[in-house]
């Protein structure tokens, strides 16, 4: 009788626990948030500065992922219509001063400009630039999770294409 109490309780508090992480990673997919879709009036961000495209650092993670374009205005950082990242907690838009980042190390340990808690896992975005800011100095822009300090997706920005 014991051992039947014991592996009922084991059995209960395993299944709790599976069903609870089951619970985490499908809830973003079973009830998604809604697309943002901000728009840009010409002459609210200014001229354009540079832009990128995020990128999918790690493809053997198919957990934290990004696509989309990103475009850096004088006053605004634009996450465009087509910008889509893997749904998670505490989701920040960083601007950070090293080009090519491809590992949470890169970010780790470098001074970075955070622009707020990204709105939406998809659509269009626009997050203020702080005053005073030489958005030369910075080579990326990072969607990053602050909650496990994990690098979902970067963008290598072109200063060119303005």
């Amino acid at each position: 009788m014991w051992r039947f109490v014991a592996v009922f309780l084991l059995g209960g508090i395993l299944g709790t626990g599976f069903g609870v992480a089951v619970g985490f990673f499908a809830f973003p997919y079973v009830f998604p948030p809604p697309e943002a879709m901000e728009t840009l009036a010409e002459e609210e961000g200014g001229d354009l500065v540079a832009a990128g495209t995020f990128i999918h650092a790690n493809p053997s993670d198919p957990i934290h992922y990004g696509s989309g374009a990103v475009s850096v205005y004088e006053e605004i950082v634009r996450l465009e219509s087509d910008f889509e990242v893997g749904p998670g907690p505490a989701f920040h838009v960083y601007l950070v001063p090293k080009a090519e980042i491809r590992e949470s190390d890169d970010v780790k340990g470098t001074m970075f400009v955070d622009l707020g808690r990204l709105r939406a896992f998809k659509g269009s975005q626009n997050y203020p630039v702080p005053e005073g800011l030489t958005l030369s100095d910075f080579g990326s822009v990072v969607i990053w999770c602050k909650e496990f300090d994990v690098l979902i997706s970067p963008a290598d920005l072109d200063f060119k294409a303005s």
